[in-house]
């Protein structure tokens, strides 16, 4: 008997190993991003994504009551967007947002990040009445996906608010703003909370800062001295204030939805980071703490108040009284802290120090930037291939050293990668073909897997990957001059039409989620013989 069971086992484990060995040895398409190697599997409930954000895709931008929004006006003045465009249509997303979910459905992904447009639910703050249309656009996408099997990833905040925030009191350099976030974040929580499972309260709030605040890029427009040429701004100091009042404004939707909501609608909250992982251009330990200060005066800016409760040391150190001060009740406002950090990785830059080292004038260098230098070269090389984006350049193994970075940083809370992709350039006189076969931006999803699949098999806590973006749409200051879709859209008719990389994002979830199956089945049946030769 017992040697029976033995043998049984014996063979039940040989089948195994068997059926492990074809699955990963002759399968190796099932998973591996660039079909060279195996990867290790994603976890099972892991969301496979796209993402966008309204101001980018929608359009409609007066329709059914929606409000002006400081974008809409922005891109109204001359000059503020390189072909002079602006998103009033966009790609009609907030019409056809049907055949946009069909779009989604066919790659077989299970979530779909988008923002709300502010001034569409609240076309005056909380100075008016709830727009019952946009709460019913939304209600109609959330529903949509849902039919469809994918969860909703909602933005609050993706760089647009009403305008008449901008009138009333300067918009993000008044503490009254942190009133106003609070109450918009208190309408969508009552309205879509029941069904949305995953809340960010902030897109990149430190590109917002820096590019609203310090460069004069986005709307307000405000910068001063060599940051660039506004009509007013202090470079120096509003960067600071306005981040500071994004924070707080953080901290006050979390604490709200975790007093009213969160127990009853089950869902997490966090925020979302641009995220560049920095790499010393030199082995030099003054180099090295160059990098640190980098990301002190970048990522860890918003991450360190909200889940330690103050400012980086580096920051501190630097900017001394120019920092705002967290008061009593500030701090406790903190501690409701965050359930998960989404994290937009696109680069990887070189960092000089330039306090021990002469620098020469450029970006980084600047006090308020915390004298390091950021560059995407070194002797003449660069980090990596340059992509159309300045300084922008495909170097996969940032996604695993920022992940882990992210991990040992914050205690490996639960991440996102909320946003990756490749931009190239809208080239007028390519034809449709040449736009549709996107090669580069296979790869370059292809290898940024391959290497976030590396920091999950280290112990990296991460639960989804978005690609930016859906459809190629409007790119900000760069208008329609630049193309992140997944989708290929006619600017002319709105077309939509999948790319190489649609294509393989399909085939690639698809194959994921077979050998997660195989597994499974695999592991199902080794239990039941386990079991059969425990009864024997």
């Amino acid at each position: 008997m017992e040697f029976f069971s033995s043998a049984v086992a014996y063979y039940n484990g040989l089948f195994l190993l068997v059926l492990l060995f074809e699955v990963f040895v002759f399968s190796p398409l099932l998973i591996s991003g660039d079909h060279h190697h195996s990867s290790p599997l994603f976890p099972s409930n892991f969301l496979f994504g796209t993402a966008s954000s309204s101001y980018q895709v929608e359009g409609a931008f007066l329709s059914d009551g929606k409000g002006v929004n400081n974008w809409d006006v922005f891109t109204h003045k001359t000059g503020t967007i390189i072909d002079g465009s602006n998103g009033d249509i966009a790609v009609d997303h907030y019409n056809r947002y049907l055949e946009d979910i069909e779009l989604m459905n066919s790659l077989g992904v299970n979530s779909y990040r988008f923002s709300i447009s502010w001034a569409r639910i609240l076309p005056k703050g909380r100075f008016g009445a709830v727009n019952p249309a946009g709460v019913q656009h939304y209600n109609n996408l959330i529903n949509a996906l849902l039919s469809k099997g994918i969860e909703p990833f909602v933005t609050l905040f993706h760089y647009d608010h009403p305008q008449v925030l901008e009138n009333r009191y300067r918009g993000w350099l008044s503490p009254q703003i942190q009133k106003d976030f609070r109450y918009f974040a208190d309408v969508c929580f009552e309205a879509f909370g029941d069904r949305v499972k995953y809340w960010g309260t902030f897109n990149e709030p430190n590109i917002f800062a820096l590019q609203s605040y310090r460069n004069g890029l986005y709307p307000p427009g405000r910068c001063s001295g060599s940051f660039g040429n506004c009509a007013y701004g202090d470079s120096e100091t509003e960067p600071f204030i306005a981040a500071h009042n994004i924070i707080l404004s953080h901290a006050a939707a979390v604490q709200l939805y975790r007093a009213k909501y969160q127990k009853k609608q089950k869902g997490t909250i966090g925020i979302v980071m641009n995220a560049i992982w920095f790499e010393p251009i030199s082995n030099s330990s003054a180099d090295k703490l160059a990098v640190q200060r980098a990301q002190s005066f970048f990522l860890n800016w918003f991450l360190d108040p909200i889940i330690y409760g103050s400012y980086p040391a580096e920051m501190q150190d630097i900017l001394g009284s120019s920092l705002p001060l967290f008061s009593d009740n500030d701090k406790k406002k903190l501690q409701s802290r965050l359930d998960f950090i989404g994290i937009n990785h696109y680069t990887s830059l070189y960092i000089k120090d330039c306090i021990f080292s002469t620098c020469e004038q450029g970006l980084g260098t600047s006090k308020t930037e915390g004298f390091a230098f950021q560059t995407g070269e070194k002797d003449g090389v660069s980090i990596g291939e340059r992509t159309s984006m300045d300084l922008y350049y495909v170097h996969p193994e940032g996604m695993e050293k920022m992940v882990t970075y992210v991990k040992e940083r914050y205690n490996n809370t639960p991440m996102f990668i909320a946003e990756n992709g490749y931009g190239d350039v809208n080239n007028a006189s390519a034809t449709i073909e040449d736009s549709l076969n996107d090669f580069k931006r296979v790869n370059f999803i292809s290898s940024y897997l391959d290497s976030l699949a590396k920091a999950i098999r280290n112990g990296a806590d991460v639960r989804g990957y978005f690609v930016w973006s859906l459809l190629d749409n409007f790119e900000w200051v760069f208008g329609y001059t630049r193309r992140f879709g997944l989708f290929y859209v006619d600017y002319a008719t709105l077309k939509r039409t999948p790319k190489s990389s649609a294509t393989w994002y399909k085939q690639f979830i698809a194959k994921n989620k077979a050998i997660k199956s195989t597994t499974t089945i695999l592991v199902k049946n080794n239990q039941e013989q386990d079991s059969q030769n425990y009864a024997v």
